[in-house]
């Protein structure tokens, strides 16, 4: 990984793939996504939800740091390594959708889902063909 400055439109892929994941996590609201992971599947649905909610703000907090590091190779790490989150997400989302309580079918849950997915691809081959990965 490079430390020179990404261009615009590289950043543009990273940035747009990570909000669609961010407002997934809203749209996961209303979809009770807490009832179809396997760590909070199993607490009432209170907990559940609790648990899931709380659970967000360490993770942002730790995923935000990491993006925003004084480091410039720290950060284009994180880069690399929530692009490809964003694809591994899109995979379990497709993995449990099989399930009872699975509700992410709508046009706009897919789309945040697997856009941020097609977003993260999308850096990762532009990282790739700027000879940067």
């Amino acid at each position: 990984m490079s430390t020179v400055p990404q261009p615009l439109w590289l950043r543009a892929l990273f940035f747009i793939g990570v909000s669609l994941l961010f407002t997934h996590e809203l749209d996961a609201m209303t979809h009770s996504e807490w009832r179809v992971l396997p760590l909070t599947s199993w607490l009432e649905p209170e907990m559940g939800r609790f648990v899931f909610v709380v659970l967000h703000v360490p993770v942002f907090a730790l995923v935000l740091g990491w993006l925003t590091s004084q480091l410039p190779q720290r950060a284009l790490q994180g880069q690399f390594w929530v692009s490809v989150f964003l694809i591994v997400h899109a995979g379990l989302h497709l993995a449990f959708s099989g399930q009872s309580h699975y509700t992410f079918e709508g046009m706009l849950s897919n789309t945040l889902i697997f856009g941020a997915a097609v977003f993260g691809a999308g850096y990762l081959a532009g990282n790739y063909w700027l000879g940067r990965g």
